[in-house]
């Protein structure tokens, strides 16, 4: 049986330091930089799990965060377990996204990485 597949986007540092444990938990970890890329990979054979930097800028024109377009592509393979990583800063905005879009689990900066492994060990079963 191979590894379940786990893309990791790594917009800024948060998602950065994790892929280690995303192996050793077991997943087969692809490496995106940018949101683009990320849904070509997402559509070309989608990911038990896509881990994700999540953030806020005031000068979105058309958008809240930087995580959008990738959410709403994400929302045609069910399957696919969405985490982010926030700033609790972003916490406002992080919820209006949700409210629209289908987010699985979402952890503050700087992540708790208990919480991190009790997610995506459930996520395995």
């Amino acid at each position: 049986m191979s590894a379940p597949r786990l893309l990791m986007v790594n917009a800024f540092i948060g998602t950065a330091g994790y892929k280690t444990l995303f192996q050793e938990l077991g997943y087969a970890v692809v490496t995106e930089w940018s949101e683009r890329k990320a849904i070509s990979a997402l559509r070309k054979a989608s990911p038990a799990v896509i881990v994700a930097d999540f953030y806020h800028q005031t000068d979105f024109r058309d958008r809240l965060s930087n995580l959008e377009s990738l959410l709403a592509a994400a929302q045609a393979t069910p399957q696919t377990r969405i985490l982010v990583f926030y700033e609790t800063a972003h916490q406002a905005v992080l919820d209006t996204v949700r409210a629209r879009l289908r987010i699985d689990a979402a952890l503050p900066l700087p992540v708790d990485e208990t919480a991190l492994r009790t997610t995506l060990t459930s996520w395995l079963a």
